[in-house]
């Protein structure tokens, strides 16, 4: 009979509570693992329709759905009598040791962030960054992969990116072309513009407006030059350009129009 007591009573004191400790602390952590599943839904929604990138949306997802799962586990911790401030207090402290450990990833990480939120460039855009010019082929997290004019692939870190001046040359749908052409003092500079314009002409990538600009600009030690500002849509910049400075000294050629060297005068004395 005594065993019999002995027995309820441990069950009463030690067995049920633990018991009821354990079903509550398991309905915490699913019910609380439900709530978070349907938090996290919810921003990932809330997120795309607010435009933002598929990769920025998934990580925060992520980073959100890890935190409310650590509360669901610290409040599951702490039915079950687990001294939970001082598990708070690890967690807060091996936080901090691995933000410091990490510091360059975390600055890649919001730079990352900042780009995709900001947009100062797509993939495909050709741009100039960090010292890389090319074609962005990626934006990640953590690094943007660009494509230089020669094929090679090049990975740089978003940090050293935002850190730098970023120049966008797909940004707009046109451009301005800047061309110089040194003409002889004893060229005629009319027939020179009238040369060039025609060029221009025959040109149908060039824009009509706005206008190309043809002018003086600098009468130099040797030459007189001029500068050639036609527009062109950016798609077609880089082959007009050339082609532009090849028809040009090809009409000056067969126009008798000089393009001079560099030259320096010489004068000497004979001293008796």
């Amino acid at each position: 009979m005594l065993e019999k007591f002995a027995s309820l009573d441990w069950m009463n004191q030690y067995a049920l509570p633990w018991g009821i400790n354990i079903a509550l602390a398991l309905g915490i952590f699913i019910v609380g693992r439900w709530i978070a599943h349907g938090i996290v839904s919810l921003a990932r929604r809330l997120l795309g329709r607010a435009g933002l990138d598929d990769i920025l949306v998934n990580f925060i997802g992520s980073i959100l759905n890890g935190a409310l799962l650590l509360v669901v586990v610290v409040a599951s911790l702490d039915r079950l009598g687990v001294d939970t401030t001082s598990l708070i207090a690890l967690i807060g402290a091996a936080g901090l040791a691995i933000g410091l450990a990490l510091q360059d990833s975390l600055k890649n990480f919001a730079a990352g962030v900042m780009l995709i939120v900001f947009r100062p460039f797509k993939a495909g855009d050709f741009v100039e960054a960090a010292g890389t010019q090319g074609v962005v082929e990626k934006i990640s997290i953590f690094s943007s992969i660009f494509r230089t004019p020669d094929n090679r692939e090049i990975i740089v870190p978003n940090g050293s990116i935002y850190a730098d001046v970023i120049t966008n040359y797909s940004a707009r749908g046109t451009r301005r072309i800047d061309l110089v052409f040194g003409i002889g003092y004893g060229d005629d500079i009319r027939k020179a513009r009238s040369v060039i314009e025609g060029v221009l002409a025959a040109d149908t990538r060039l824009l009509a407006e706005p206008a190309p600009f043809i002018g003086v600009a600098e009468l130099g030690a040797s030459s007189v030059d001029l500068h050639v500002r036609p527009w062109v849509n950016t798609s077609d910049y880089f082959a007009t350009m050339c082609e532009l400075k090849e028809k040009i000294k090809i009409a000056f050629d067969e126009n008798g129009i000089s393009i001079p060297y560099p030259q320096m005068d010489v004068h000497a004395h004979t001293v008796s």
